[in-house]
């Protein structure tokens, strides 16, 4: 089965991967054709099982899945147990051949190593958790200088297609004045939101000055990309990253 999976190109050291899935190369039918990677979403769990079987031949162990909740929980990633889902938002590793994954839709997957390779993180940010602090939470884990990190933006959904109400840019401004650069309003009091930018401001916030990624949407390209603000019954990509 083929597929058209993101490497991401940014300057890792060499002992750290980093690999981004779309919807193509899976065996699961319409709507959640074909790699869903979610077992929480209607799909059947053989075709998940197939579609993470394929996914684990491209790392180094299965993943530390997570099951998100929209929060800023970090846990770290060598001491999820094979089979368990612990309630978090994002992970950390220090640990060779443990694999942090974010699983996604729509929301943002951003990824995190330092620039020696000893330490890698993904976190889950929706806009309930990149408003509340999911970034900083992340870092903070991590137990790194901001400095001494850089960051990738996987695919999510884009400022041409992120419709919000004035509560959402409200949280935002209420951290951060400057958040009001990433809302553009149109019609009845609701507002395109940039949720790549929100995610730079809060990175720059912390001093992470390298950051890549941020440019897809997930809404727009439909044959490359789970939506489920598209979609509703859809399934999900993952964004996974880890220290060889």
């Amino acid at each position: 089965m083929s597929h058209e999976w993101i490497t991401p190109e940014w300057p890792l050291a060499a002992n750290v991967g980093s690999l981004i899935t779309t919807r193509s190369g899976g065996v699961s039918p319409a709507p959640y054709n074909s790699l869903n990677l979610g077992d929480h979403v209607g799909d059947s769990p053989a075709n998940v099982a197939a579609n993470r079987a394929a996914l684990r031949d491209h790392l180094p162990a299965d993943p530390a899945w997570l099951e998100q909740v929209h929060g800023t929980v970090v846990v770290d990633a060598a001491t999820v147990a094979p089979g368990s889902k612990p309630k978090a938002d994002a992970s950390f590793s220090r640990t060779p051949g443990v694999v942090c994954a974010i699983m996604t839709a729509d929301c943002l997957p951003v990824l995190l190593a330092d620039r020696a390779g000893t330490v890698v993180g993904a976190a889950h940010a929706g806009w309930r958790g990149l408003c509340n602090g999911v970034i900083e939470a992340t870092v903070q884990a991590m137990n790194e200088p901001a400095a001494n990190l850089v960051a990738y933006l996987g695919p999510a959904i884009g400022p041409d297609a992120f419709e919000v109400g004035a509560e959402v840019r409200d949280a935002f401004l209420a951290h951060d004045i400057h958040a009001v650069e990433a809302f553009q309003p149109i019609d009845d009091g609701k507002y395109l939101a940039d949720i790549y930018l929100l995610a730079r401001q809060r990175l720059a916030a912390l001093g992470v000055t390298e950051i890549y990624g941020g440019d897809a949407c997930t809404v727009i390209e439909r044959n490359r990309f789970f939506s489920y603000r598209r979609d509703g019954v859809t399934g999900r990509m993952a964004s996974l990253i880890w220290i060889s």
